[in-house]
C-alpha cells in the first residue's frame, strides 16, 4: 500500500522560505511521478509542482520561479523548496504520486495517492 508522509510545514512571514519533504513507500516509484498539491480555504485543490522519475518538472504559473521541486529516487523522497512566500501561498500542501511511464503526463482520473497534508501559513 502506497504511503506518503509529508513534513516541513509551518508558519513564516511573507518573503520567507520553507522546505517541504515527503517520504513515499509501499511500491517502486521508478515509473511514478511525485508532486505537490495545495488547497487553500474556499479554493479548489491545485497541482503546484511535479517531477518525473527522470527529472522532468512542471510548475503552476503561480509558483514558477519561486518554488523548486526535487526528488531522490534512491530514498523515494520528494522535496519542495518554497522561496519568496506570500499570503496567497497559505494552504494545506499534499504530496501525491501517480503512474506516468512516459514523461510527466497528469493523471486522467484524479490523483490516486495523496498524503495527509501539511499546513503552510504565510503572514503578511
Amino acid at each position: 500500500q502506497v504511503q506518503l508522509v509529508e513534513s516541513g510545514g509551518g508558519s513564516v512571514q511573507a518573503g520567507g522560505s520553507l522546505r517541504l519533504s515527503c517520504a513515499a513507500s509501499g511500491r517502486t516509484f521508478s515509473t511514478y511521478a511525485l508532486g505537490w498539491l495545495r488547497q487553500a480555504p474556499g479554493k479548489e485543490r491545485e497541482l503546484v509542482a511535479a517531477i518525473s522519475s527522470g527529472g522532468t518538472t512542471r510548475y503552476s504559473d503561480s509558483v514558477e520561479g519561486r518554488f523548486t521541486i526535487s526528488r531522490d529516487n534512491a530514498k523515494n523522497t520528494v522535496h519542495l523548496q518554497m522561496n519568496s512566500l506570500n499570503a496567497e501561498d497559505t494552504a494545506v500542501y499534499y504530496c501525491t504520486t501517480w503512474s506516468t511511464p512516459h514523461g510527466l503526463r497528469l493523471p486522467t482520473y484524479g490523483y490516486p495517492y495523496v498524503g495527509q497534508g501539511t499546513q503552510v501559513t504565510v503572514s503578511s
